[in-house]
């Protein structure tokens, strides 16, 4: 009787296209986790230096204290919003994740600096010492801004730089300079970056 030999089942091979496909995904994987945050928003920045000077001109005019934190308080929310939603446009525009781990980099590095703010916030309120606030404000979110343009286009370092001078120059302002100063910060200094985003990296 004849030895019975099992019937070998081969694999189909692996097409081009799929191999292709492959390695660009691996490719873009590696290059988006060793890259650098890109989706800093030009036209958001300006956005949100407009809605700045706008809270500005509004709490030039407040008729108490808890009115002028009031507006600064929404004009904060509203950046952060305008913020996200223009980076999630360019990262969609540029085909690239808004959650990639570069992103999550640069989130992390402006964490710390934005909790230290509102506590110190807080604090300075509950103690009366609102007048310490601009300084705080800008000293602080320069630092955030700072420390994650590590993690991103070269400009956004020296945004942050900017914005912990013009902290530094608030320090020994008087309490009449606040909100001019916010102005400064938050709408010149936004306008102008998000300008200069907007022209050299788009978006």
């Amino acid at each position: 009787m004849a030895n019975l030999r099992p019937i070998r089942v081969t694999q189909e091979p692996i097409g081009l296209h799929t191999q292709a496909m492959d390695n660009l995904r691996y490719i873009r994987s590696t290059m988006e986790n060793a890259g650098s945050f890109t989706a800093v928003p030009g036209v958001g920045g300006m956005i949100m230096g407009a809605t700045a000077l706008f809270a500005a001109f509004a709490a030039h005019f407040a008729v108490s204290r808890g009115a002028w934190m009031a507006i600064w308080g929404a004009e904060a929310l509203l950046a952060f919003v305008i913020g996200m939603a223009f980076a999630w446009r360019k990262a969609e525009r540029s085909s690239t994740p808004l959650l990639s781990r570069p992103f999550r980099r640069f989130a992390l590095a402006m964490m710390p600096s934005f909790v230290a703010g509102a506590v110190l916030t807080m604090e300075l309120e509950r103690a009366g010492l609102q007048y310490f606030m601009p300084a705080t404000w800008l000293l602080l979110y320069g630092a955030g801004v700072a420390s994650a343009g590590a993690f991103s286009v070269r400009v956004v370092p020296i945004m942050g730089a900017s914005f912990l001078l013009l902290g530094s120059v608030a320090a020994f302002t008087p309490p009449a300079w606040s909100t001019p100063l916010l102005a400064a910060g938050f709408g010149g200094l936004h306008l102008l970056f998000g300008f200069i985003i907007y022209r050299k990296y788009g978006g």
